[in-house]
């Protein structure tokens, strides 16, 4: 394995004034490639700290993939950074300046002369091309490490990644494979519940199981080489059967997209009734492409709450659209809720008791939106449509 780290720079994303994305994006993407990231740090817009850390990684890393820094202004300071850290001296390259030229003369603008900047790169750097901006990236080496610089906006980014990075990679490090990963999606059950019953579980070399909480939901999976396929698949088998019916889909995606897919399928049609979820429920399954045939949202403090209105609700909500299925969310009445699905076979729903105080309403929310979503996932998996669920109590169901 190489190790390969990112360093992130400037003032906003140092402080959380903006979402790092490309980092998110960058570990998953070189993940896919067989080039799994080893570490990130941050730094700020100072000469000083982006030296220090530039020479610190390249005695530790093989690949720095640096982001940011290479614009036009005075905080732009990565390549004179590592410059710097290179003890080079910044050059204009011509054949930069002339592609910014034509890249504004096509727009019918002239190039500021602050633009001249991103043509500046160190000495001993070779040019990376970028196809959709001004800002050019560059590679040079330092001590053990092989660094990249690339421009901070993801759509520049990600272009140089893919066209220019990579597949320099590749060409230097040609036995590198994707490893293999493995992934389920729970909901229901807690990440201790699910780590007590697969503790244990034996592994072959180099395979590593895995959970990731992002509440209301537990993914597990297992990483490993693709030369223990065949072994990571037989000890996949036990992760599922614990599991279980709390899996609610398997691999990369999410239970909208397969609730869209199970319908289009069967040729079956929704409609959504709201007063808790405020419009989530039909947010969520509406951008998955879920076939609805329409809806209503209503202010839960203004309703009947209790399972037997919702029942009726879900009922006249398929009649009055014409829909085969139809989901009601209730109004949260102090700490109760109920909701609703009528079928073909039958109207079926619960009144739950949600007590996790430290929950935010918005928490909440998604919490009962993914119910709702699992009791239509259960009912056409053929299943009965309430489940139990360790941390909300079912004080009534139907």
């Amino acid at each position: 394995m190489i190790r390969v780290e990112m360093l992130s720079t400037g003032e906003e994303v140092l402080h959380g004034q903006i979402v790092d994305s490309n980092a998110a994006w960058l570990a998953s993407y070189l993940f896919d490639q067989g080039l799994p990231m080893t570490s990130r740090q941050t730094v700020g817009d100072s000469l000083e700290d982006l030296v220090a850390v530039m020479t610190e990684r390249s005695h530790i890393a093989d690949v720095l993939i640096v982001n940011g820094g290479l614009g036009p202004t005075s905080d732009d300071l990565s390549a004179q950074a590592v410059a710097t850290a290179c003890g080079v001296e910044l050059i204009e390259d011509a054949g930069w300046i002339a592609t910014m030229e034509a890249f504004f003369a096509e727009r019918g603008k002239p190039m500021a002369a602050s633009n001249r900047k991103q043509a500046q790169i160190p000495a001993n750097a070779e040019i990376l091309d970028n196809p959709v901006g001004t800002a050019c990236g560059f590679t040079l080496g330092l001590n053990r490490c092989q660094l990249f610089f690339t421009p901070g906006v993801p759509s520049e980014f990600k272009v140089m990644v893919e066209q220019q990075i990579v597949p320099r990679l590749h060409r230097a490090y040609p036995g590198l494979e994707a490893p293999l990963c493995l992934r389920l999606t729970t909901f229901g059950r807690s990440e201790s519940d699910l780590a007590t019953q697969l503790e244990g579980l034996p592994l072959p070399e180099g395979v590593v199981m895995g959970y990731r909480s992002s509440s209301p939901i537990i993914e597990l999976k297992l990483t490993g080489p693709r030369s223990q396929q065949a072994l990571m698949h037989q000890a996949w088998e036990r992760v599922r059967e614990v599991a279980g019916e709390s899996t609610i889909f398997e691999g990369f995606g999410g239970l909208p997209a397969r609730l869209a897919e199970r319908l289009l399928q069967q040729n079956l049609y929704l409609a959504i009734g709201e007063y808790f979820t405020g419009g989530l429920l039909n947010w969520r399954l509406q951008n998955a492409g879920v076939p609805l045939v329409g809806g209503e949202l209503l202010a839960a403090n203004t309703q009947d709450n209790s399972l037997s209105a919702q029942l009726a609700r879900a009922q006249m909500l398929a009649e009055r659209t014409g829909a085969q299925l139809a989901l009601v969310t209730g109004g949260l009445d102090e700490d109760r809720l109920s909701l609703a699905l009528h079928t073909p076979t039958g109207t079926r729903g619960m009144t739950i008791q949600y007590t996790v105080s430290r929950h935010s309403h918005e928490l909440r929310q998604e919490t009962i939106a993914m119910v709702a979503m699992d009791m239509l996932r259960r009912y056409l998996n053929g299943w009965p449509v309430v489940a139990d669920y360790p941390w909300l109590t079912v004080l009534e169901k139907i």
